[in-house]
């Protein structure tokens, strides 16, 4: 009897042990980062394609609230740009012959919501998928390039901002807001790493992230310069003359201002998990 007994009494220490151990551990939250690919959809998108993918790069920490809630701050940077005459197949969009680029700089804050209980370092509740929602800020400044040289095109007025002749259309700012949704997955390795995979979408509150929206306000709204020498200006609001016949007749739809512009990325992330140790108590 003692022969089983004993190794009994051991297994029960050992396991009261490791318990007491694991409950002394406190989850403080995770700081990660995420790397992958960003995409634009807008005027010069307006099929939804996802054919011109470009870098995109976040930071975040993340606080849990139990093991199915979180709350994220996150920091991103994307890059996102298009061009009608290389993957559009609407042939207004392809005479229409607009491109463009811009960075991205976003700031975040989301909730994310488990579908599994997830306990970092489990053996059977180490992995969950998620859903997040949230609200962020960003700053955006499209550009584009003529013969070689790169244009920031908000202060050229494309579409007529600050024009004398259009006064109802002002300068657009440099900054919008989002509200970014979206899916994941995530893995614990291990009680200290975590892997997973995201894909964002971010619904924002700006048509100008590629500097297209509304119509076309003629070429007289782009006067030469004193040398008789066209400005950018008037160079990039209608690049038509580049690929055939001049389609930039003042009035024309040039965007559509019924939809803002939207952007997503997909991320590979890992984060570490940040834990404090806790003394149990000695029950008596």
């Amino acid at each position: 009897m003692k022969k089983l007994i004993l190794p009994l009494l051991a297994v029960f220490t050992l396991h009261s042990a490791a318990r007491a151990q694991m409950e002394s551990v406190t989850q403080e939250g995770e700081i990660g980062v995420s790397i992958g690919g960003a995409h634009y959809f807008g005027d010069l998108n307006t099929a939804a394609k996802v054919n011109r993918a470009k870098f995109a790069f976040g930071v975040f920490f993340r606080k849990q609230f139990g093991n199915y809630i979180a709350v994220r701050v996150g920091g991103q940077f994307a890059q996102l740009g298009y061009a009608d005459k290389y993957y559009s197949d609407n042939e207004f969009q392809r005479r229409r012959n607009l491109s463009f680029n811009s960075n991205v700089w976003e700031l975040a804050l989301q909730g994310d919501f488990n579908f599994f209980k997830f306990v970092p370092g489990s053996y059977d509740q180490r992995f969950t998928p998620y859903v997040t929602i949230g609200a962020s800020i960003f700053s955006y400044d499209p550009y584009a390039y003529l013969g070689g040289q790169k244009y920031f095109l908000r202060p050229l007025g494309t579409e007529g901002q600050g024009s004398a002749a259009y006064p109802d259309r002002k300068p657009y700012s440099s900054m919008a807001f989002a509200i970014p949704f979206g899916v994941g997955v995530k893995y614990s390795l291990n009680e200290r790493i975590n892997v997973g995979f995201e894909v964002l979408h971010r619904f924002t509150n700006t048509d100008y992230l590629d500097d297209v929206s509304t119509t076309y306000v003629g070429a007289d709204k782009f006067p030469p310069l004193p040398d008789g020498t066209s400005t950018p200006g008037f160079l990039l609001q209608d690049r038509s003359y580049e690929v055939g016949e001049i389609i930039g007749i003042e009035g024309r739809q040039r965007g559509y201002a019924g939809q803002k512009d939207q952007f997503i990325t997909a991320q590979f992330t890992i984060s570490f998990n940040l834990t404090s140790y806790r003394c149990p108590t000695a029950k008596l």
